[in-house]
C-alpha cells in the first residue's frame, strides 16, 4: 500500500504540472512544436524521457533476464540511431520545417512528395502508434500488478488516464516540462537502485557464478538479443515521427546537435543498467513465469523501501514519458494530417486543437484494447518498430538527401518493404532467413524498390527526351 501511495501522489503531481504549463498554450504552434523555442536542455530532456520508456526499462530488464549481456543492444541501438539523427538528419529536417512551417512528418512528406505518400504513411502510423502506446501501458500494468495486485486492464487504464490528461492539455509544451521531472526521477532511481541490487547478488563475481552459461555474458548475440536489433531499432530512432516532430520544436540546428546528441550518448551508457538488473534478477529470482516482472520484483523485494519507491516511480516515469511521445505522434497526425489536410482545410487553431485532444483520448482508449491482447511489452513494440523502419526510413532519407525524387519512388519503397516483412513474418513465422531478420529484409527491399522505381523513371524520361530530339 505504501508503494501505491507514492505512485498515486506522483501521478497527481505530473497531471498538475502539465495542466499548469498548458495555460501557456495559445495556439496549435505551441501544442505541436512548442513555438519552436526548445533549447538544448529541454530538447535533451524530452528526447531522453521519450526514449527511456517501457521497452527500455521493464522490457529491457526482461531481455537481460532471458538473454544476458546481449540485451544491451535493445537500448544501445536506440543510442546509435539517436546520434545519427543528431549529426546528420535532425538539423536538416528541422531547418526545412522552420522554413516551410511544417508541424508533422506528414507535412514534410507531402512537401517533398505529394498527398498520396502523406496519406499512406499516416494510415500506417495510426496502426503502429497504437501498438507502441499499448506497450507502454503494459509496462504500467506490470508495475501496478506487482505493487497492489491490480489486473492488467485496470493498470493500463490508470496509465492511460494520467498521460492523456497532462498531454491532452498542453501537447509538446506540457510534455517537455513534465519530462524534465520524469527524467530526473528516472536517473536518480536507476543510479541508486543498480549498486544496491548488485550488492544483494554479491557483486559481479557472484553474479557470474550464478550465471555460469558463457552465452549469458556474450556482448554480441544470445537468444533473440544482440546486434541484430540494430536493423529493427536504430532506423526508428532516426525517422520516428514523434522524435522528428520534437526536433521541429528546437530553436536552431545547434540545439538539435547538442540536445539529441547528448540523448544518444546517455542511451549508450544507460543501456547497461536494465541489462545488469535483469541478469541480477535471474540470479535472485530464477524461474519467473513472466520475465517482464523481473524489474518490479527487484524493486519491491530486494531493496529498501525508499529505494524501491524511487525505483518504481522511475519506471512509472519511463512508461508515462514514452506514452506521451506516442500520443503526441498520434494526436498531431490525426489532427494535422487527416482533419486539417483532408476534412477541414479551413479549420482554425481552436478546432485543430480540439481534434488533437480528442484524438489523444481516443488513442489511449484503443491502446488499452491492444494492450489487453498483447502478451509482452516487446511483442507490442516490435510491431511498431519494424513497421516504422521499413515504411519510413527510405522515403525520409531520400527526401532529405536525394535531389530528384518522385512520389511513385516513395510509394514503391513503402510497398516493397511492408510486403517483404509481411511475407517473412507470416510465411516464415518471423524467423530470420540466414542473417536477415524481417526488419533487415524489409529495409533492403524498400531500398531496392526505391532504386528500381527511380531508375525506371529516369529511363522513361530519357526515352521521352530522345523521342523529342528525333522529332
Amino acid at each position: 500500500m505504501r508503494y501505491l501511495v507514492v505512485i498515486v501522489a506522483y501521478s497527481c503531481a505530473q497531471i498538475a504540472l502539465g495542466l499548469w504549463i498548458s495555460r501557456r498554450v495559445t495556439g496549435s504552434s505551441d501544442f505541436f512544436v512548442a513555438g519552436r523555442r526548445l533549447g538544448p536542455g529541454l530538447l535533451f530532456a524530452t528526447f531522453l524521457a521519450a526514449n527511456i520508456g517501457g521497452g527500455s526499462t521493464i522490457g529491457a530488464t526482461g531481455l537481460g533476464y532471458r538473454d544476458g549481456l546481449a540485451a544491451w543492444w535493445w537500448v544501445g541501438s536506440a543510442g546509435v540511431g539517436s546520434i545519427v539523427l543528431a549529426l546528420w538528419i535532425g538539423p536538416r529536417i528541422r531547418r526545412i520545417a522552420a522554413e516551410h512551417d511544417l508541424r508533422t512528418l506528414g507535412d514534410f512528406l507531402e512537401w517533398r512528395y505529394d498527398g498520396r505518400v502523406r496519406a499512406v504513411v499516416a494510415a500506417l502510423l495510426w496502426v503502429g502508434t497504437v501498438a507502441i502506446l499499448a506497450g507502454q501501458l503494459i509496462g504500467i500494468a506490470w508495475i501496478l500488478s506487482s505493487v497492489v495486485g491490480t489486473s492488467k486492464i485496470v493498470g493500463c487504464a490508470i496509465g492511460a488516464v494520467v498521460v492523456t490528461t497532462y498531454f491532452g492539455a498542453g501537447g509538446l509544451m506540457s510534455s517537455a516540462v513534465v519530462n524534465v521531472v520524469q527524467l530526473t526521477v528516472k536517473i536518480l532511481g536507476f543510479v541508486i537502485a543498480l549498486p544496491i541490487v548488485l550488492a544483494a547478488v554479491g557483486g559481479l563475481t557472484s553474479m557470474r557464478a550464478g550465471l555460469p552459461d558463457p552465452a549469458m555474458w556474450s556482448p554480441w548475440q544470445h537468444g533473440a538479443s544482440g546486434w541484430v536489433y540494430l536493423a529493427m531499432l536504430a532506423p526508428n530512432f532516426m525517422v520516428s515521427p514523434g522524435l522528428l516532430q520534437k526536433a521541429y520544436g528546437a530553436r536552431d540546428d545547434r540545439t538539435v546537435r547538442i540536445g539529441i546528441g547528448l540523448n544518444g550518448l546517455a542511451l549508450l551508457a544507460y543501456a547497461l543498467m536494465p541489462t545488469l538488473l535483469g541478469m541480477a534478477a535471474r540470479v535472485l529470482h530464477p524461474g519467473l513465469d513472466n520475465r517482464e516482472l523481473a524489474l518490479p520484483m527487484l524493486l519491491t523485494r530486494d531493496v529498501p523501501f525508499w529505494v524501491g519507491a524511487l525505483g518504481l516511480a522511475a519506471v512509472f516515469s519511463a512508461e508515462i514519458s514514452a506514452a506521451d511521445a506516442v500520443l503526441f505522434m498520434l494526436a498531431t497526425s490525426l489532427s494535422q494530417d487527416l482533419y486539417k489536410r483532408y476534412l477541414r482545410p479551413d479549420a482554425g487553431d481552436r478546432q485543430v486543437l480540439l481534434v488533437a485532444r480528442l484524438a489523444s483520448v481516443a488513442g489511449g482508449a484503443l491502446a488499452i484494447a491492444v494492450a489487453f491482447v498483447s502478451k509482452t511489452i516487446v511483442d507490442a513494440l516490435s510491431v511498431f518498430y519494424t513497421m516504422i523502419a521499413v515504411s519510413l526510413f527510405v522515403p525520409v532519407i531520400a527526401g532529405l538527401f536525394v535531389r530528384r525524387v518522385r512520389p511513385v519512388d516513395a510509394l514503391a519503397a513503402i510497398a516493397g518493404g511492408i510486403m517483404v516483412v509481411g511475407l517473412q513474418q507470416f510465411g516464415n513465422g518471423g524467423q530470420a532467413i540466414g542473417m536477415f531478420t524481417p526488419a533487415m529484409s524489409g529495409l533492403l527491399a524498400a531500398a531496392l524498390a526505391f532504386a528500381m522505381a527511380a531508375l525506371s523513371g529516369q529511363r522513361a524520361q530519357d526515352r521521352g527526351q530522345h523521342a523529342q530530339r528525333s522529332v
